[in-house]
This record gives structure tokens, sequence and C-alpha cells, in this order.
């Protein structure tokens, strides 16, 4: 039990070849991406992963193990590291436009697989100091408002028209990330002006959070431009811009045709299991800290990742998180296989109430 942990510290393996992309330049620009689109969704062809769920006691063990919080921890300040880095690496001006572009998409990679996921699990958590490092971990991909949206509009409205995140059943992922991005940012203020006017502080001031995130994240921009210059800071905000599309590729194929029933006007059913898709492929599954069992996730928020667990009701992808999201690039082969999954799992009778 005490060394479980230690496979999630494979994170920093990861870590390690999005670094060597950044070091070397040249044609080991490639290897990050590679790696983590092209080489894990095909090993996961092969392996379906474990359903197996802990027992109360190893739950109880796990959940107060501080190595598993050590992990997460970590990916705060490597992924600094590795954006220091990777701004002094882009201001070399011997480097070719290629690989500049390869090295902004290797820690594009880092701001969406590390940095954003790591913030998704810090920002559940209850302490001051885990929801500060999941903000400064957003801050990375210039998406701070996912702190309020996710935490108080997506958890409440998931799959529901009435979420931005939720992809719809036939949406194109591309059409999507329009959707998601701007109705995101826009919910963002929405939930936050409601905050404010219940307990009558004003819109502008300093409690209005998402004022702060603008003014910190165009300050980081004005202080990249300054300290190394213009073209260093657009190929940070390019780096950052996939970071969050590889974020809103997950919320794409995460909620991907399934909704919740309208009980009235106002209430939907309880957030359930079957409304999120799940994946137990083991490399994916150990790479985004459980995220791709997201049922449990969405079921009960508060549990730490490493306690997340498997539903065999819960509907199920073919194969891994990495691949789906490679898969949902190509509409034409997303739709094919992912309706034929839905209207199998719908035949089943924990899928009826998907009907």
């Amino acid at each position: 039990m005490g060394i479980r942990f230690f496979k999630y510290a494979s994170v920093w393996v990861s870590i390690g070849i999005i670094m060597t992309s950044l070091l070397f330049g040249g044609k080991w620009v490639f290897v990050a991406p590679l790696y983590v689109f092209a080489l894990i969704p095909l090993i996961e062809l092969f392996f379906g992963g474990s359903e197996k769920n802990m027992d109360k006691v190893e739950e109880e063990i796990a959940k107060k193990d501080w190595k598993y919080d050590f992990v997460v921890w970590s990916v705060v300040p490597l992924q600094f590291a590795l954006c220091f880095f990777f701004l002094n690496r882009l201001d070399d001006s011997s480097l070719a436009l290629w690989e500049k572009l390869g090295m902004m998409f290797a820690f594009g990679i880092a701001c969406g697989v590390l940095g954003i996921n790591v913030a998704h699990e810090l920002g559940h958590r209850n302490t001051w100091y885990e929801q500060l490092m999941s903000k400064m971990l957003l801050a990375t991909s210039l998406y701070m408002h996912f702190f309020i949206e996710h935490n108080r509009g997506h958890h409440k409205n998931v799959s529901t028209d009435e979420d931005p995140a939720s992809s719809k059943y036939g949406e194109i992922i591309y059409a999507f990330y329009f959707r998601s991005v701007i109705n995101g940012w826009l919910s963002a203020w929405h939930i936050e002006g409601e905050r404010l006017k219940k307990t009558n502080q004003s819109f502008w001031g300093i409690h209005n959070e998402m004022l702060i995130y603008q003014i910190i994240q165009i300050s980081m921009l004005v202080a990249i431009a300054l300290i190394w210059n213009w073209h260093v800071m657009l190929y940070f905000i390019g780096a950052a811009t996939i970071g969050f599309l590889l974020l809103e590729t997950v919320n794409y194929i995460e909620h991907y045709g399934l909704r919740r029933k309208k009980i009235d006007d106002a209430y939907y059913e309880k957030v359930m299991p079957v409304h999120s898709w799940n994946s137990n492929h083991p490399i994916g599954r150990i790479m985004l800290f459980e995220l791709t069992r997201h049922s449990d996730h969405h079921y009960m928020a508060s549990r730490k990742y490493q306690v997340l667990r498997h539903f065999d009701y819960s509907p199920q992808m073919p194969t891994g998180y990495p691949g789906m999201m490679v898969l949902a690039l190509f509409p034409p082969l997303w739709f094919k296989v992912m309706h034929k999954q839905i209207a199998k799992y719908r035949a089943t009778s924990q899928g009826e109430a998907l009907a």
C-alpha cells in the first residue's frame, strides 16, 4: 500500500520528456507530442486497465497518505520551472520558426496535461494553500476563470444544455471550442457577479475575483514582453491557448451526448455516474491523476484523485482519454465510434435513463 503513490510520480517522466523537447530543440521538439498523442494512445489500444476499487480500509489509508499530495504539489514548481525555461529558449534568435512552434506545442502540453489538470485536482481541495496553487497553475494557461466556472458552474450544470463545458450529441468539437471557451468565461463573470451581489460587495473592487484574475494575467503578459520581448509573449499566448484547448478537448469527451433529465422548469435530476464517460485504461489514468474515472469525480467532487472509483454501470470509452482526445479532432470518426457506443450503452438497463 505504501508505494501505490509511486505510479503517479510517473508524471515526472512526462515533465522530463517535455523538458527534453525544450532543451535540445531540433527534431527533439516532436518528442513530447508524439509521446502524449501517439505512443500512449497506441499502447492503450491493447490494455483495458483494472476495474478494481480500493476497499474502505485502503481508501482511508490512501486519503491520509501525504505522498499522494506531494506528487500533485510538486507539479506547481516544476510547471513554473518549465515556463521560465520555455520563455528563455524562445528568446534564442538562432532557433528556426518550426523549432519555436514545436517548443510552443510542447509547453502547451505541459499547460494542459499537467498544469490545468493538476489545478483541477487542487481546486477541489478545501485548504487555502492548495486553492492558491490551483490558481497559480491556471495562470500559466491564462485560464484562471476556470477556478470559478468549473467549481461553481460546471459541477452544478454538468450534462445539461446550461453548461458550456458539456458537449451536445452531434456537436463538432471545433464549434464546441468556441461555445465552451466564450460562454465559460462569461459564465464565470456572471457567477462572480451574483456572489458579490449576495454579499453586498462592489463589482469594481478587490473582492471581485474575476477582475483580479484579468489583472494578474494581463500583468503576466506585460512582464513577459518587458523582460523578454513581444515575440516571446506571443509564443507564450500560443502555448497557453494550446493548454486550454487541451482542457476543452477533455471537456468535450467527458460528457459527450450524455444529458440529465429535467424534473421541472427549475431542476434537473441529481448528477449520477451515468452522466460522465469513463476509462480505466492505465496510462491515461495515471498521467491525468484519475481524471478518467470521471463519474465518481462528479458524483462526489471532494474525493481525492487516488480514491476515485470505477462504477460498472457508468458509460465506458473504448480506449483511454489521450486516444479519445485525438479521435475527437476527426469528427466523422468520432461520431462513428461514439454514436455506436452511446447506442450500445442506451440499450443496457443502466443506460435507459439517458434514452
